[in-house]
């Protein structure tokens, strides 16, 4: 797969070699195609529409359509392919950084929603396979076991940041039911993805036991490496080489190498560079908050503003309307078994887990066709799929992002008035709260009557008085000034002997985070997280006054009650 992938680079390098006008031709054709494509997504985003479909169309209709037209057409040059090559790793990446929350998915493997979400996946691939193998009927796909498991791994595949943006849209992330399809798909997804990542490009394995306990391993080692290289790495080599030689945005350019060895490294590696470049994404949740900070932004920017138009404009102008040859029969079947099988296999896998309102959970589970539209692009590049059916399945998909959203809030907010309060999912995976945090600031959530223990206060009057069950860390204060935070852990180190004298002063951790009122609530939490406390300081930017507190509880609560509202 290394040697498919990277051969435009060569091919790119190549055309250096060739005439001025090729190199002209292709900048033209970037320029039209970049700008379009940003003035499109404008338009969509005022109907309300999907940016993606808003990209693929600009590169249907500057494509397929002008050239059938006799017209100038955008055409793909090794310079543009160089392009839509990285596009590929970068937006994997950003799958795993923004979709893929390793934390929540470790949280989420516990009972009924773990089952829920393997019997979904086995189901629903199942039932697509039953398309792409022929199995029962041949619908003229004609792929290779390993090839119809990665399609039917795509077909079946439910999307978390489509999922996970329509329930907030609609405010139901934080309902019950919310939460036990974020729950779900949080683990679906993943399992799907690495499926998909077993099966497809040239690194495919031997499907059986043993190939696929040496699948896992490669992975888990994979993410393991990782996760190593960005939380324990990478943080101090940023930090010691922008002491030194004081780079601008030097975090971002070592990100984006780093993360290019990476997908190099994974082919190496024998997995795909995709799968790479997703687990490398997920693995910098570790990353500490202020090196997030510096980097986020500028990668956003070069991807929403060039890689990730280009990625899916290229899936309209590799579009052809050779489709309407395909049998109808095949047609057909690619797009209504698949949709059959995935609701189904949703249903009777919330019915036999249990979870409330399988109807409801089993649609919101149908969320998909962004990653799809990537990989199906994969897919076609390696030669796995015909221009033919990948165009069908274009079409199939910008169908799913019209019309599932809809879909998935008329059954989720059905089945959410049904449900009530009272079913309100434990173990709430950390991603949802974040999903659930946009737009809402620490002033929201801040209780400014709250009261805050000083430090003259002694440490038995504390424990007394202040100390309440569920709750680890308290900010002390000193007047209205901060004086830190003290932790029920630290008292063991004190004598019980000692605590009526004791005050809190003398427990005090001193150095701490805080917060201010207007700073977006998920990044104090990612800062609570590195810090490792509950709770953390709220003061005033201009006078350094407390103003009170935010413990994590807070947060929880404001989904609950909102979820409720």
């Amino acid at each position: 797969m290394l040697e498919g992938l990277w051969l435009p680079v060569v091919e790119w390098a190549g055309s250096f070699g060739g005439t001025s006008g090729e190199i002209k031709q292709s900048l033209l054709s970037l320029g039209v195609l970049i700008i379009a494509a940003k003035l499109a997504e404008g338009l969509f985003r005022r109907l309300r529409l999907n940016a993606i479909i808003a990209y693929a169309a600009v590169g249907i209709l500057l494509g397929p359509v002008l050239e059938s037209a006799g017209l100038w057409s955008v055409q793909v040059t090794g310079h543009i392919e160089l392009l839509l090559t990285l596009g590929v790793f970068i937006f994997f990446f950003l799958i795993g950084l923004d979709e893929i929350d390793i934390s929540s998915f470790v949280q989420s493997l516990r009972g009924h929603y773990f089952l829920a979400a393997m019997l979904s996946v086995v189901l629903s691939l199942g039932i697509s396979m039953v398309v792409t193998t022929g199995a029962i009927y041949d619908f003229g796909i004609d792929l290779e076991l390993t090839e119809a498991l990665a399609l039917a791994g795509i077909l079946s595949m439910t999307s978390l940041g489509i999922v996970a943006k329509v329930l907030a849209d609609d405010g139901r992330l934080r309902d019950p039911i919310g939460l036990q399809i974020f729950t779900v798909v949080v683990i679906s997804e993943l399992i799907t993805l690495l499926l998909i990542g077993f099966s497809i490009g040239d690194h495919v394995h031997e499907v059986s036991a043993t190939g696929i306990l040496i699948l896992v391993g490669k992975v888990v080692g994979f993410a393991a490496a990782s996760w190593l290289l960005s939380s324990r790495v990478l943080p101090p080599m940023v930090a010691l080489l922008q002491r030194l030689i004081q780079v601008p945005q030097l975090s971002l350019g070592l990100l984006l190498g780093v993360l290019f060895l990476v997908v190099d490294a994974a082919e190496v590696f024998g997995l795909h560079g995709t799968l790479g470049a997703l687990l490398f994404g997920a693995s910098l949740a570790g990353l500490p908050y202020q090196v997030r900070r510096e980097i986020m932004p500028g990668l956003r920017s070069t991807a929403e503003g060039l890689f990730v138009p280009l990625f899916f404009a290229s899936a309209g102008l590799h579009f052809t309307f050779s489709f309407v040859d395909l049998p109808v029969w095949t047609m057909l079947a690619l797009a209504l078994i698949p949709l059959f099988g995935n609701f189904v296999g949703a249903f009777i896998a919330a019915y036999v887990s249990r979870l409330t309102v399988p109807y409801a959970v089993a649609s919101g589970l149908m969320g998909k066709g962004v990653a799809e539209i990537a990989l199906l692009l994969v897919l076609r590049e390696s030669g796995t799929i015909s221009e033919a059916i990948f165009s069908f399945l274009v079409l199939v998909m910008f169908c799913y992002i019209l019309l599932m959203p809809p879909v998935i809030s008329y059954a989720v907010g059905r089945g959410s008035r049904r449900t009530g309060p009272s079913t309100v999912p434990r173990n709430i995976p950390s991603g949802a709260v974040l999903f659930a945090l946009d737009d809402v600031v620490v002033d929201d959530i801040l209780d400014r009557s709250r009261r805050l223990p000083g430090v003259s206060v002694s440490v038995r009057e504390f424990t007394e008085r202040w100390a309440t069950p569920m709750q680890y860390d308290y900010v002390v204060v000193d007047g209205d000034e901060l004086a830190g935070i003290a932790s029920m852990g630290s008292f063991r180190y004190l004598p019980k002997s000692e605590w009526a004298h004791a005050t809190l002063s003398d427990v005090v951790r001193m150095e701490t985070p805080v917060a201010y009122p207007d700073e977006p609530v998920e990044d104090v939490l990612q800062r609570m997280m590195e810090a490792g406390l509950s709770v953390i300081p709220v003061m005033d930017q201009d006078t350094g006054a407390v103003l009170g507190s935010v413990r994590v509880g807070d947060v929880v609560e404001l989904m609950m009650n909102e979820g409720r509202g």
